[in-house]
């Protein structure tokens, strides 16, 4: 179940909490993708990936920020040329192999087929492209909380999402994770937010952070796997052991 876009506007940017989150996690983005290399490049969000993106906007020859129908749209970015659009779920109006960095945040854990969401992803994603996956870690104080947008939808533990993206072709490369500070919207908290992101980075097996992000490429070719496609090749015989129809002949006997 998607969360309304009015909901994730209001925490992301209206709320002290949500500021401080989007920061904690934006931060890791761009240290693991410096937004001056990303120059000549197409950066997509899916789901509710904007307070991500906005680093790359001066930067990547294009940036796209693509919102579910079940959730919604919003303009963005505030004050300059809007690059969001609302897509099908599952039917982006993106071409096929374009994407050079693709992040999906809150698009994941909400989908309703997250299978077909993974082979939109695989779709779009370019050779040598990456993408990156921002979801509720299972393990963390956040996903246990109703109070932010990581309190909704299927959390995950590193094992779970890794093994989820190899089947459908996304090799994992690395992961991170982030939030370690709180849900809470106490001012201690939040003051002390940056020493516990800082805290949390240094020592990752003592602290869980409330966000798992994982980084994968494009597997080429794509993986076979047993379906509909091996089984279409060889089509029921329906009319097997029929006799064979015999034509009526066109004279009479005299």
């Amino acid at each position: 179940m998607h969360l309304d876009v009015q909901d994730l506007r209001n925490f992301y940017y209206r709320s002290t909490l949500g500021r401080a989150a989007q920061k904690a996690v934006r931060d890791q983005v761009t240290a693991l993708w410096d937004p001056a290399r990303a120059r000549g490049e197409t950066v997509v969000g899916f789901g509710f990936a904007v307070p991500l993106l906005r680093p790359y906007l001066n930067h990547a020859r294009r940036v796209m920020g693509l919102m579910p129908a079940p959730q919604g749209v919003m303009p963005w970015p505030a004050g300059m040329p809007n690059v969001s659009s609302l897509v099908e779920e599952y039917l982006w109006p993106v071409d096929t192999g374009v994407a050079d960095k693709l992040v999906l945040m809150h698009g994941l854990e909400t989908a309703s087929d997250s299978a077909l969401l993974l082979e939109e992803c695989y779709r779009v994603l370019g050779p040598g492209g990456r993408a990156l996956f921002v979801v509720p870690n299972r393990t963390g104080l956040w996903s246990r909380s109703d109070k932010t947008p990581f309190g909704f939808g299927r959390p995950y533990t590193s094992s779970q999402l890794e093994s989820q993206l190899r089947y459908h072709g996304l090799i994992p490369e690395r992961h991170m994770t982030a939030l370690y500070q709180p849900p809470s919207a106490r001012r201690f908290w939040l003051k002390t937010g940056p020493m516990w992101e800082r805290l949390g980075t240094r020592t990752p097996i003592l602290m869980a952070g409330g966000v798992l992000m994982v980084e994968a490429s494009k597997q080429i070719p794509a993986p076979r796997r047993p379906g509909l496609a091996q089984r279409v090749r060889k089509p029921l015989k329906v009319l097997e052991g029929l006799g064979q129809p015999v034509p009526e002949p066109t004279g009479r006997s005299a």
